[in-house]
């Protein structure tokens, strides 16, 4: 009875929603307590999610009923960027043509990355594909892989991890190379980790989180302009 009862719970949406927020609500409490950029909230979260999976035997299309309602959400919070580019629109119009440079060398640099690694270690088109568009937004990347034949999972958990170490190594990167120019910092972790580096950009300064919200929004235009071209 109480198996039966598991197993229902199990197959409803709620499953993969509760454990979602559940998971990052605990990241949270870990991130605050510990105050380490390794601890980032949503590197726990998944780590959770993948041990509560693993442990208790549940297929992942089981959590993803659920998972995908959440994920119905991310195109909605990430047009809420754009209130932080407006009230700093005056920085974004004196400053478009270098952020628009420095998102476009990002842009083509992170895509001819992954295709030179790939060729020189040998990775099938199937995978290179599927790692070419890691630094732009979800919606984008994902029709750019499926456009590319890539597998579209193996995109979305190189969206996570690029995202995810966005988030963790962003403030120490801009202390270790010296990076002064909070306009250069933003531009650097929009174009580079997507929404989730934008979330931390956020947290060093309103100015920083409204220049990675439009360099992430141009990467994507970039990237996907790119990739038709020349692929």
């Amino acid at each position: 009875m109480i198996g039966r009862i598991t197993e229902a719970i199990i197959e409803t949406p709620l499953f993969g929603v509760v454990l979602t927020i559940l998971t990052y609500w605990i990241g949270l409490r870990i991130s605050r307590k510990l105050r380490l950029a390794i601890f980032n909230p949503y590197l726990i979260s998944v780590l959770l999610i993948v041990a509560v999976l693993a442990v208790f035997g549940i297929p992942y299309s089981e959590y993803a009923r659920g998972g995908d309602f959440i994920g119905m959400f991310l195109t909605p919070v990430t047009t809420i960027l754009a209130v932080s580019i407006y009230r700093q629109r005056e920085i974004v119009k004196s400053h478009f043509l270098p952020i628009l440079m420095g998102t476009l060398v990002g842009s083509i640099v992170s895509v001819v990355a992954v295709v030179a690694l790939s060729e020189a270690f040998g990775i099938t088109d199937e995978l290179k594909y599927s790692l070419v568009p890691k630094s732009v937004t979800t919606p984008i990347a994902v029709a750019i892989a499926d456009s590319l034949g890539g597998i579209r999972s193996l995109t979305v958990t190189a969206l996570i991890f690029t995202g995810v170490m966005g988030n963790v190594l962003a403030p120490l990167l801009a202390k270790l190379f010296r990076v002064k120019s909070r306009i250069a910092t933003g531009v650097a972790i929009g174009t580079a980790s997507h929404v989730i580096g934008t979330s931390k950009a956020l947290e060093m300064g309103e100015d920083i989180g409204a220049m990675s919200g439009i360099a992430l929004s141009f990467a994507g235009i970039i990237t996907a302009v790119f990739v038709s071209l020349f692929f």
